[in-house]
């Protein structure tokens, strides 16, 4: 369908005045709920969207390829590819690297990969999936990240990659850990998913692992609903990841495109007769984990908005910590990693053991006067069901992380949330304090 720049143009500035007519409801404290996250948007992303669905174009396309362009330069990394979600990313991440292109490198069943137990399932999962075994060791107090200090007593001889997170977007100790991925030639796997915009030593998380990965699930720092991101600065890993991504297949023409390898028809690969159509060779056993181009086109302006979404959330964070340090003696309040300017995910919790109340306590007290809170995802996944009984190695106490599974949770510092918000919440903390004796 054609449709001439006079018509986007009118059609443009009708979703405009659709979306100024929308009314917001006034913050009224102890009736209006304050989520932990949530999108925040407004006429511009509706408008490209829109113009995303008039090309009806409707896989990667334009506005694909424009966002992993811009969000590959935003971070500094050479290449970018969008998945369908941030889970999907850290599955392709790691399936990347047991392909048969990396030789002796590759990773094979049974190798061992350091992981911690404390987290998100999906950054553990793809290590499963893909017949691995992951060695767990605890996390740090405060920064409940990786305890970077332990991970070189747990290596093996069957140790091959490590796969982190980056808890609530405070970066891991990446300087440790990186004297170790090059010491041991390991390969390593950044979970950016909620630390999109942190920096270590004034370098972006996201750029320091062989893959990295982002979500843009409404919780994240940007969103397209669903969706996600690979990141590597290596062509033999980006090649591989688009492979994994694209059903498994060896050509890396994109959509609507032929013969960019300039020799379609002249391969000769596995047992398939010589000249078979590359588009139809799989070099993987992959998947179809593509975005699509109006999610894409939402994310363009989203990421314009991205180093807004940063600094508010600094913001919320600092005024949050500030309030609520009278209460350090019963409360652990997080504390960002040395070297590293956190681009904070959500504001972490922890009860003290001996606090006067519970977790239980005060998180019921928030959320009866509105005001969401979570828990630090799956906590210590191995008393999940999902996973009793999976093969694993347990390398150090993980005492801190069944703390965190008992004791912490988090409340939101997205940009949703302004100076009312904040000074609610810090006023319900005082009240709880003020009821309970504290």
């Amino acid at each position: 369908m054609n449709h001439t720049s006079e018509d986007r143009t009118e059609i443009f500035t009708k979703v405009k005045e659709l979306f100024l007519q929308k009314k917001t409801d006034p913050f009224i404290p102890g009736e209006t709920y304050i989520q932990y996250a949530g999108r925040i948007y407004d006429e511009r992303e509706i408008i490209s969207l829109v113009d995303a669905s008039l090309d009806f174009w409707l896989t990667h396309g334009r506005y694909t390829e424009q966002f992993e362009k811009e969000l590959a330069a935003f971070l500094g990394a050479k290449h970018c590819l969008l998945t369908n979600s941030g889970s999907s990313a850290n599955l392709l991440a790691v399936s990347a690297l047991t392909s048969p292109k990396l030789g002796e490198k590759r990773l094979r069943t049974g190798d061992e990969v350091i992981t911690t137990a404390c987290g998100f399932p999906t950054t553990l999962n793809p290590i499963l999936q893909n017949n691995l075994i992951p060695v767990f060791l605890d996390v740090e107090n405060e920064t409940y990240n990786i305890q970077a200090d332990q991970i070189e007593g747990a290596l093996s001889k069957k140790t091959k990659a490590i796969v982190i997170p980056h808890t609530l977007g405070n970066p891991a100790d990446l300087g440790r850990i990186m004297e170790i991925v090059q010491d041991h030639d390991l390969w390593f796997v950044e979970d950016n998913c909620d630390a999109l915009g942190s920096r270590y030593q004034g370098k972006y998380t996201g750029t320091f692992g062989h893959i990295s990965t982002c979500s843009f699930y409404p919780a994240h720092h940007i969103t397209m609903g669903e969706g996600g991101a690979v990141l590597t600065s290596d062509p033999l890993l980006n090649r591989i990841l688009g492979s994994f991504r694209d059903w498994g297949r060896d050509c890396w023409c994109g959509p609507g495109c032929d013969n960019s390898c300039k020799k379609r028809f002249d391969w000769k690969m596995g047992d398939l007769p010589y000249g078979y159509d590359h588009k139809y060779i799989y070099s993987h056993i992959g998947y179809n984990l593509k975005v699509t181009e109006m999610q894409a086109a939402i994310g363009v302006e989203q990421l314009k908005k991205l180093p807004g979404f940063i600094q508010k959330r600094k913001e919320n964070f600092a005024t949050l910590h500030h309030g609520l340090k009278e209460y350090e003696d019963e409360l652990v309040l997080p504390s960002a990693t040395e070297q590293s300017d956190p681009s904070w995910f959500g504001f972490p919790i922890m009860v003290y053991d001996d606090a006067s109340f519970t977790r239980g306590d005060i998180v019921t007290y928030l959320e009866k006067h509105k005001i969401a809170t979570r828990m630090l995802f799956g906590g210590n996944l191995l008393k999940q069901p999902a996973y009793l009984g999976i093969p694993h190695r347990v390398a150090s106490s993980l005492e801190n992380t069944d703390r965190v599974m008992n004791n912490l949770f988090w409340i939101g510092v997205y940009p949703g949330i302004d100076e009312e918000q904040n000074a609610y919440i810090l006023n319900s903390f005082n009240q709880f304090f003020n009821d309970f004796g504290a």
